[in-house]
C-alpha cells in the first residue's frame, strides 16, 4: 500500500456569492430539499479551463441551464455567471458526461453540451461560443444536421486556433438496426469550425463502428489541425478496451491503435473514459478498466506516435480507484484519481519529472465525505492545480505543481 505525502488543502469558494442566498453547499440532486437554482452550489459537475491571460473559466448546469462564469484572481472571486442555455432543457449530465468548456489563443471561448431528446437516452450536442470575454454567447447550434443521437462531444482549439469537435453518434446504429442487423457501439464523429465559422459545422467518421457508447473521449493535439482522440473502443464485438487515432492531417485520421488489452468483456456501459495527455512528441494516458486481464486504474506512455504504449502501470491503493486525469508538460507529467475507502473519497496526485519513466511517491491531496465531481487538472501555463467539486466543501481549485 502506498504512503501519502500530504499536500496543503486550499479551499476557493468564491461562486458561493453567485447563488441565492437560501441555497447551500448541501443542496445537490439527491439532497432534501431539492436543489432547483441555477448557481454552482445546485450543480453535481464543475469544468474548468485557464485562457492564456491566466483567466479561470468554469462551466457547469444546474436548474436546467448551462452556465459559466469566470475568475481573474484563482477563483477567490467570480464574475456573475452567463447562462448558455436560455431555457431548461434535459441536459446529459450522467456518470461520464458533462458540459465542456475550451479556450483559445485568441481568448475566444467555446462551451459543448448535450440533451436528451428522450427516455432513450438519444441526445443532440450544441457548440455556443463567446468572442467578447464571456459577456454573451451565441445561440446554441447543434454540432450537427442529424437528429439521431450525438452524445459525449468534446471540443478543443488547436495550435493552430480551429475548434476540433469530436462526438458519439448513432445515426448509422439507427440504420442498422431498422434493417434488423446488429450494431454494437456508435461511430466516432468529428467536424472542424473554424475561428470565425458560425455556420454548422460538417460531420465525418474518425473511426469505424463500434465504440463504445457511453463513455467521454479525450482530445490532445500533435501538431496544428493534427488532433488526437482516445476513446474506449468495442473489439470484436463485445470487448472494451481503449484506443487513440491521430490525424495525418484535418481530413485524414489514421489507424487505430489499442492502449492496452484489458479484456473487459462486456455488454453494459462502463461509464469512464480515458484522459489523454501529449507533451514533446509522448502521448499520457490514464484509464479505468474492470477486464479480466487486470482491474483498476492504469497509466501508459507511447513514444512512437500510439503505435506502441508501455506496460499499464497500477495505480491506486486498493480503494476503489477511479476517474484518472493526466496533465503533461514537457517532461513534468501529473496524474490524479479519486479513491473511496467506505467512508471518504480522497483524491491522490502522483508524478513525474522524465516524462513518464520514473514517478514519485503518491499526495494525499484532498478529502471529502460527501459526493464529489470527477477529479480534473488544469494549469494556468505557470502552475498546475486541482478542480474539484464536493457537496460538503463546494469548489476547490488546489495548486498542486510548477512546470520547471
Amino acid at each position: 500500500m502506498h504512503r501519502y505525502l500530504y499536500l496543503p488543502l486550499i479551499a476557493a469558494t468564491g461562486l458561493a456569492a453567485m447563488t441565492a442566498s437560501a441555497q447551500t453547499q448541501h443542496q445537490h440532486a439527491g439532497d432534501a430539499p431539492a436543489c432547483t437554482g441555477t448557481g454552482l452550489t445546485c450543480s453535481r459537475v464543475a469544468t474548468p479551463a485557464f485562457g492564456r491571460d491566466g483567466v479561470l473559466w468554469l462551466t457547469w448546469a444546474a436548474g436546467g441551464k448551462v452556465m459559466v462564469a469566470h475568475s481573474d484572481d484563482l477563483a477567490r472571486n467570480f464574475s456573475p455567471p452567463v447562462a448558455i442555455t436560455k431555457q431548461s432543457v434535459r441536459i446529459d449530465n450522467g456518470p461520464d458526461a458533462r458540459p465542456k468548456i475550451a479556450v483559445g489563443a485568441d481568448g475566444q471561448v467555446a462551451v459543448t453540451y448535450a440533451v436528451f431528446q428522450d427516455d432513450k437516452y438519444n441526445g443532440r450536442a450544441y457548440l455556443s461560443r463567446s468572442t467578447d470575454g464571456g459577456a454573451s454567447f451565441t445561440e446554441p447550434a447543434p454540432i450537427t444536421a442529424d437528429t439521431t443521437s450525438q452524445r459525449f462531444e468534446t471540443a478543443a482549439f488547436g495550435p493552430g486556433g480551429d475548434l476540433f469537435v469530436a462526438w458519439l453518434d448513432k445515426r448509422d446504429a439507427a440504420a442498422a438496426r431498422a434493417e434488423g442487423k446488429n450494431y454494437p457501439g456508435a461511430a466516432l464523429a468529428y467536424a472542424w469550425a473554424g475561428a470565425s465559422e458560425k455556420s454548422e459545422p460538417g460531420a465525418t467518421k474518425i473511426a469505424e463502428d463500434q465504440t463504445c457508447e457511453c463513455c467521454r473521449l479525450a482530445v490532445a493535439f500533435a501538431g496544428p489541425r493534427q488532433p488526437i482522440v482516445a476513446f474506449r473502443n468495442i473489439f470484436d464485438g463485445k470487448t472494451r478496451d481503449h484506443a487513440v487515432v491521430t490525424f495525418a492531417d484535418p481530413a485524414t485520421p489514421g489507424p487505430l491503435y489499442r492502449v492496452s488489452n484489458d479484456e473487459w468483456k462486456t455488454n453494459v456501459c462502463p461509464h469512464q473514459g480515458p484522459s489523454l495527455a501529449v507533451a514533446e512528441s509522448t502521448y499520457h494516458i490514464a484509464w479505468f478498466t474492470n477486464g479480466q486481464a487486470r482491474r483498476g486504474v492504469f497509466y501508459a506512455r507511447s513514444q512512437d506516435g500510439g503505435a506502441h504504449f508501455s506496460d499499464p502501470m497500477p495505480l491506486g491503493a486498493g480503494h476503489r480507484p477511479e476517474r484518472p486525469f493526466v496533465l503533461a508538460r514537457g517532461k513534468q507529467v501529473w496524474l490524479t484519481w479519486k479513491e473511496f475507502d467506505g467512508d471518504k473519497t480522497s483524491v491522490v496526485l502522483l508524478h513525474s519529472a522524465d516524462a513518464g519513466a520514473n514517478w514519485g511517491t503518491p499526495q494525499l491531496c484532498a478529502i471529502t465525505r460527501g459526493g464529489s465531481d470527477h477529479p480534473i487538472l488544469v494549469n494556468d501555463g505557470d502552475r498546475v492545480f486541482l478542480s474539484w467539486l464536493t457537496r460538503e466543501e463546494g469548489y476547490r481549485l488546489i495548486p498542486v505543481g510548477e512546470p520547471s
